[in-house]
């Protein structure tokens, strides 16, 4: 996917979801907010978009930072964050090498809305490094991924291409997210896509 054009053209999709995709993501976050009480920690939003997760993260109550690479996608962020009336620190930069000097450190949370899995094999384990020298050591992951089959525009991405590229970590869930495009896109792409729930092993 031409993530930089699709948004200069207004091509984005996945920004259109219906209440019973928002309400597995929910499901999912609240099983890592059960038992503590607001403020949860720092959040990390991968490939954040426009930002539409980040802030409804900061609207339950976590500290998210935001990473995006596309300049279109970040003006509609900050944007959109700012409409929400929520804080959130949205910032350019890399997911497949992001630094503790962009970002920050000690994130219990990190969700990948749908760019790890359209990644090459290497940029996948790039990502996955920077996560792991991110990430808290109780943190979780939770990836929304396309199940690896040609099509076009979305690479999609294998069970066992997770678990290599995210090394030191364990799947604990995979569970449907529901998420559906208008009819001819869904025949074309069948996006068929999942949460994947990691842990540290």
């Amino acid at each position: 996917m031409n993530w930089k054009f699709s948004y200069a053209i207004g091509f984005h999709p996945w920004e259109d979801t219906d209440q019973e995709f928002s309400q597995s993501l929910a499901s999912l976050l609240e099983r890592e907010e059960e038992g503590r009480a607001p403020p949860y920690g720092r959040a990390l939003d991968v490939g954040s978009g426009s930002a539409i997760w980040g802030i409804e993260l900061a609207k339950r109550g976590w500290d998210v930072t935001g990473v995006e690479l596309v300049d279109k996608a970040l003006e509609r962020g900050r944007e959109r964050i700012q409409n929400a009336g929520v804080e959130m620190k949205l910032v350019k930069g890399d997911v497949t090498r992001l630094s503790e000097t962009e970002v920050g450190t000690g994130f219990r949370l990190i969700l990948d809305t749908g760019t790890f899995h359209d990644f090459d094999t290497d940029q996948q384990k790039g990502m996955a490094r920077s996560i792991d020298a991110l990430a808290a050591k109780d943190a979780t992951v939770i990836l929304l991924c396309w199940p690896r089959r040609i099509r076009p525009l979305i690479r999609g991405v294998s069970r066992e291409e997770i678990e290599a590229a995210f090394t030191g970590w364990r799947i604990t869930d995979v569970e449907p997210s529901f998420f559906k495009l208008p009819p001819p896109l869904e025949w074309v792409l069948r996006p068929d896509e999942h949460w994947y729930r990691l842990q540290r092993a």
